[in-house]
This record gives structure tokens, C-alpha cells and sequence, in this order.
């Protein structure tokens, strides 16, 4: 009985080997390599996964409008909150928040000049009393016509100084235009002079040494002129000066009559000594506070520095370290190699001259493609 059925398994075996045989080496039916129906398979699965994948997606989409809309109709609701609210405040403080009702609204009264009388009459107002700080220096009624005969002062001085301005300018520009014709003069000779004959020249030269004299001591002249014409505009400019009220020194008429702490300005002559001392010592301190913050600097710079040398040198040796273990690498491997070299060659001797020494034969090549396996 078990021989029988090794016999028809052996069959079966050997029916199969035979359809395998005529599917392989039939050259129409045969595929090698591609399951079709595995691909349609496949091919339907991506369809129906991309067609999940689509309506998953336009579900979200669907889903994000709708909030979309939600946030529009609350944005709506919270714009229209507060515009109400803001409505009903306005109109709060229309009604119940008028201006006249605060307490500081004499501060910002539109109509407080109308309302308010005059702060005085005269100089003599029995009304500017010392603790009423309605009058002071330099703010009488007459201020105006004061004023006027200053700026008129002020308007004579400084015609006098255009007038005599114009007199330097004048001055300086006769003896220039003097001085350029000269130079033209002087040229015109020297261009004439150039186009005489060489056994001239030393003439020439003489001739112009002795114009030249003559120009410098014009120029020094006119120097000494100058100079005296500068001191004079300045010692006018400094009599000017001391005769008015601008180098007074008296710190009193710099201070505004709108408090100690203010000044004005074309009076002021600058900070007095404690204030000057007060700014030095405050300069000194960040001069110190600043060479202490470079020598911190310095310092920490040092620091680094040491620590990059360190790391440079650690690196170095740990550099040299890792070039050592290539050499000894490099060599071991060199020398594996050198090794497998031997090998193989003496491996190709022996299959040249042992294994490959016979011809195949036709029998060799007829034992392939006798099977399917």
C-alpha cells in the first residue's frame, strides 16, 4: 500500500514538473517575474484607499468651512459688543460726564479769558502784592517800549559793525585786486622773458629776484596793514561787547522768571563750580567704572585665550594620537592585503594550471536546461 502511494505521489510530482515545463519554455504564455493579478490586486486596493483618503479629506474640508462660518458670525457678534459698548459710554459720558461738571475744568475753560479780570492795571495796582507773584523784574507795563529802545540799540551796534565790515572788505579787496594785477603784470614779463635767448636768462633771473623783493616786502606791508585793521575791529568788537550786558557776570539776570530752575539762555554763563564739580566727579566715576569693566574684559579675554591654547594643544595631541593608530592601521591593513595578494595569485596559478586545464566537451553544455528548477 505505501509503495502505491510513493508511486502516485511520484506522478503527481512528475505531471506537475511537466505543466511547469511547457509554461516556462512556452515562450507565449510564459511571464517570468510579474503576478498580474497580484498588480490588479494591488492596483484596486490604491483605488479604493485614495478614494477613502479623498472623501476623508472633503469631510475635513466640509468640517473646516462650517468653523470658518462659526468664527465669522462670533467675530460679527464681538465687533457689534463692542461697538455697543462703546456707544453706551460715549453716550454715558455725553450725559453724566460733562466737562463743566470736573473739578479741574477752570484749568482748560475755553472761555476763562472772558471770565477772569485782568491780572493789574497799573505798576502801582494795589492788587500786586509780594505774596500775589503778579509783578517782577522786567515785566512792567512799559516792557514793550523798553523792549523797542533795546532792539534799536541792538539794530545801531550792529549796523556800525556791517559799516565797518564793509570798510575791511573793501580794504582787502583793493589790495587783492591790487596784488592780482601785479602777479598778471609779473607773469606777462615772465612769459616775454621766456622767449628771449639763453645767454638772457641770468639777467631775467635777476630781474625777477629783485620783483620778488619788492613783492614780499609789499606783502608784508600789506600783512602789517591787515593785522593792524583785525586788531582794530576787535578791540571795536570788545568794547562793544563790555559796554553791553552780554559779559556780565552777575548769575542773578540769567534766572526766567518762571522758576530757579530755569534760565535764559542769551544771559546764562554757564554751570557754577559745584555743578561743574558735581559732573566731574561723575565723570571720574565711569572712567573707573569703565577701566575696571576693560580690565574685567582683559581678563576674561586672558582666560579664554589660555583655554583656546588648551584645547588647541589637547587637539594637537589627540591629532598626532589618531595619525599614529592610522599609520599602525594602514600598516596592519598593507600588510593584510599584501598577504591576500599572495593568496590569490598563488589561488589563479593553481586554477590556470590545475582546475581550468581541461576543454569542456558537448556533453558539459547539453546537461543545461533539461529542467525547470
Amino acid at each position: 500500500q505505501r509503495d502505491r502511494w510513493d508511486a502516485a505521489a511520484q506522478e503527481l510530482r512528475r505531471q506537475r514538473e511537466l505543466q511547469r515545463q511547457s509554461r516556462i519554455f512556452n515562450a507565449k504564455v510564459r511571464t517570468i517575474g510579474v503576478d498580474k493579478d497580484a498588480l490588479d490586486s494591488q492596483v484596486k486596493d490604491r483605488k479604493i484607499q485614495e478614494a477613502a483618503e479623498k472623501a476623508r479629506h472633503e469631510e475635513l474640508a466640509n468640517e473646516m468651512k462650517q468653523n470658518d462660518r462659526i468664527m465669522c458670525v462670533l467675530e460679527e457678534q464681538r465687533k457689534k459688543c463692542i461697538r455697543n459698548i462703546n456707544k453706551a459710554v460715549s453716550e454715558f459720558q455725553k450725559n453724566f460726564q460733562k466737562p463743566e461738571t470736573r473739578r479741574e475744568f477752570d484749568l482748560y475753560d475755553p472761555q476763562a479769558l472772558k471770565k477772569d479780570r485782568p491780572a493789574r492795571l497799573s505798576d502801582n495796582d494795589p492788587r500786586c502784592t509780594v505774596s500775589g507773584l503778579q509783578k517782577f523784574m522786567g515785566e512792567d507795563l512799559n516792557y514793550d517800549q523798553r523792549m523797542k529802545f533795546q532792539k534799536e540799540q541792538l539794530r545801531e551796534w550792529s549796523l556800525q559793525q556791517q559799516r565797518d565790515q564793509k570798510k575791511a572788505l573793501a580794504v582787502e579787496k583793493s589790495a587783492d585786486y591790487l596784488y592780482d594785477k601785479s602777479r598778471i603784470e609779473l607773469d606777462q614779463k615772465i612769459m616775454q622773458q621766456q622767449q628771449k635767448e639763453e645767454q638772457h636768462r641770468r639777467a631775467v633771473c635777476a630781474a625777477t629776484k629783485d620783483i620778488n623783493r619788492a613783492q614780499a616786502a609789499e606783502l608784508v606791508e600789506r600783512k602789517k596793514l591787515e593785522k593792524k585793521q583785525n586788531m582794530k575791529d576787535d578791540m571795536d568788537e570788545i568794547s562793544n561787547l563790555l559796554r553791553g550786558d552780554l559779559l556780565s557776570e552777575n548769575p542773578d539776570q540769567a534766572v526766567s522768571s518762571f522758576g530757579r530752575h530755569r534760565v535764559i539762555t542769551d544771559r546764562w554763563k554757564g554751570m557754577s563750580r559745584d555743578q561743574l564739580m558735581a559732573i566731574r566727579y561723575s565723570q571720574q566715576q565711569q572712567i573707573l567704572e569703565k577701566l575696571r569693566l576693560k580690565e574685567e574684559e582683559h581678563q576674561r579675554d586672558a582666560e579664554w585665550d589660555k583655554q583656546r591654547i588648551q584645547a588647541a594643544r589637547t587637539e594637537l595631541i589627540l591629532e598626532r594620537q589618531l595619525q599614529r593608530q592610522n599609520l599602525e592601521h594602514q600598516q596592519a591593513l598593507d600588510s593584510i592585503n599584501a598577504e591576500l595578494s599572495r593568496e590569490q595569485r598563488s589561488k589563479n596559478i593553481y586554477l590556470k594550471e590545475e582546475e581550468y586545464s581541461n576543454v569542456p566537451t558537448d556533453q558539459y553544455y547539453a546537461q543545461f536546461n533539461t529542467t525547470s528548477r
